[in-house]
């Protein structure tokens, strides 16, 4: 017992002498502190050496997985997806050098604006890096902008230009949306991806339909359309791959973490093959770049901005400011004929009928024989400008999708429903072989394919098929036309919708699909 007090009195004594302890070592380090500065020999103790500064990431896919912030939860929708990308690596592959000479571009502005780096990798899921894509729902480009949406983020659409498909200006479109929906739909970045896919319209009815049962407003909770309940996950998968890409066997194709492209602002309307040239580049070469023009050229109102290779902007300024600005559009001096009107015109010299009249200053329609026209024409045959809409469409119309290929030119009246109706194919098939959208307008005198197996019952496959309209004569039947064109009255019926209809009428006009070696004289 006294042992212990003995010791709690030091306890406390100790305590009690705590300052003046303090003191002393105060004094003491004062002392050895005068001592030091009067001894010269006395060397400093070594300052610790800094840590090496961190350098960059050399590929983009790291700068973008250092960066992730959006958590990815454990959830069913998210794991099937992620299962997908680890099963399909080549689409990883695809997609990489699609995206190589953009990504840079992409990252830097979403970095600029301080958003999640995650959106970033959106023109993945959206579009896989097509900057050609036109989707089902007529939306178009890398980031998908439907039309309206397009205007409404001031991305400008004409017979020239579509700024859906210019990667610059839709990038710039995208965030901006990117931060409206965030903002607007609470600060959640989930809500505002859903959005993006969907509207927010429906992501508001959801959030509150759940509210108003009593049920969660989590994302993963709410009812959304079956494309939108996929879209988060699957851009949640994608990020987790693109961040664990070692972990999950993934070898992604590198895209260099520095800038690959600078804009170029060309000054005026410029032919692709000339600006081409003067950045000694193929027309294909530079058109991918710039998807967003149209035709051949540039838009006479703008923008007349070019996306360039680092290594080709010098050359091509230099180039440019050796070139006369007359010569950055041919033009062609057109002397009206007899029997000429604009739309043969506009045919013959692939334009439109608006941009003659706005060249030559043209009020109406009305021309005469001899008057001169003044018409903006490529520099080369439409067939060197891979991209252009003109020759896109036309590969997509010869892409063979069955035995027989038929045309058929759009008259007043018709729709795609009763166009595929009339031939025995789908909506979705007719506008996919056409570069289309179920959805489009269609307008008089635009060209179609439709490719079936099977038009006629005595078709062969060295049958040489035409779509022709027949007007119903006096006496004719159904079964004497299909006698002279060597089809089944079953086939009139279904082409001209004529069910339930007794008599033919003088007049009375027919569509018809013809095998031309088969028909009776």
């Amino acid at each position: 017992m006294k042992l212990k007090l003995s010791f709690l009195a030091m306890i406390l004594a100790l305590g009690g002498c705590q300052s003046l302890d303090d003191k002393a070592a105060k004094d003491t380090n004062q002392a050895d502190t005068q001592q030091a500065q009067k001894t010269p020999e006395t060397v400093a103790p070594a300052t610790p050496a800094e840590p090496e500064p961190e350098l960059p990431p050399t590929d983009v896919w790291q700068r973008i997985a250092d960066q992730m912030t959006l958590e990815v939860p454990d959830n069913e929708r998210i794991d099937r997806f992620r299962q997908w990308y680890i099963n399909n690596p080549n689409h990883l592959n695809i997609v990489s050098r699609r995206a190589a000479p953009f990504m840079h571009l992409i990252v830097e502005e979403v970095e600029r604006r301080e958003l999640p780096i995650e959106l970033a990798l959106l023109p993945i899921v959206e579009s896989s890096f097509d900057v050609f894509a036109y989707s089902h729902g007529a939306a178009a480009g890398i980031w998908q902008f439907t039309a309206p949406m397009g205007r409404h983020f001031g991305l400008t659409q004409n017979w020239w230009y579509d700024g859906r498909r210019d990667v610059y200006a839709s990038t710039i479109a995208a965030m901006d949306m990117m931060e409206y929906l965030h903002g607007k739909l609470h600060g959640d970045w989930y809500y505002a991806l859903a959005a993006y896919n969907t509207g927010e319209g429906r992501v508001f009815r959801a959030i509150r339909n759940n509210r108003d049962a009593g049920k969660s407003t989590d994302y993963f909770a709410l009812s959304l359309p079956n494309e939108t309940e996929r879209y988060v996950p699957q851009l949640l998968a994608l990020a987790d791959v693109v961040k664990n890409a070692d972990k999950y066997g993934i070898k992604l194709e590198p895209i260099a973490n520095e800038p690959a492209l600078e804009l170029v602002d060309v000054g005026s309307q410029i032919d692709l093959s000339l600006a081409a040239d003067l950045a000694d580049m193929s027309v294909a070469e530079l058109h991918k770049l710039n998807p967003g023009y149209n035709r051949w050229a540039t838009a006479p109102e703008g923008p007349h901005t070019l996306l360039l290779p680092l290594d080709k902007v010098d050359g091509f300024q230099v180039a440019l400011a050796d070139t006369d600005n007359a010569k950055r559009v041919n033009w062609v001096r057109y002397t009206i004929k007899s029997g000429d009107s604009l739309s043969v015109i506009a045919q013959k010299y692939h334009t439109r009928v608006g941009i003659i009249q706005s060249v030559n200053k043209l009020e109406g329609n009305n021309i005469r024989a001899g008057q001169t026209l003044l018409i903006p024409v490529a520099a080369k045959d439409q067939e060197d400008y891979v991209f252009s809409a003109e020759q896109r469409l036309a590969r997509q119309q010869s892409n063979k999708r069955a035995d027989f290929k038929v045309e058929h030119v759009v008259k007043s009246g018709d729709s795609l429903w009763t166009i595929a109706r009339a031939n025995n194919v789908t909506v979705q098939q007719l506008a996919a072989w056409n570069g289309m959208a179920p959805s489009d307008t269609l307008r008089n005198g635009r060209k179609l394919v439709i490719w079936v197996n099977k038009i006629a019952q005595n078709q062969t496959k060295s049958s040489v098929m035409r779509q022709i309209h027949y007007t119903v004569r006096n006496g004719d039947s159904l079964a004497r036309i299909g006698q002279r064109f060597n089809v089944t009255v079953a086939d009139l019926i279904r082409w001209n919708k004529l069910e339930g209809q007794k008599y033919l009428q003088p007049g009375q006009r027919l569509t018809l699909y013809v095998d031309v070696t088969r028909v009776q004289v």
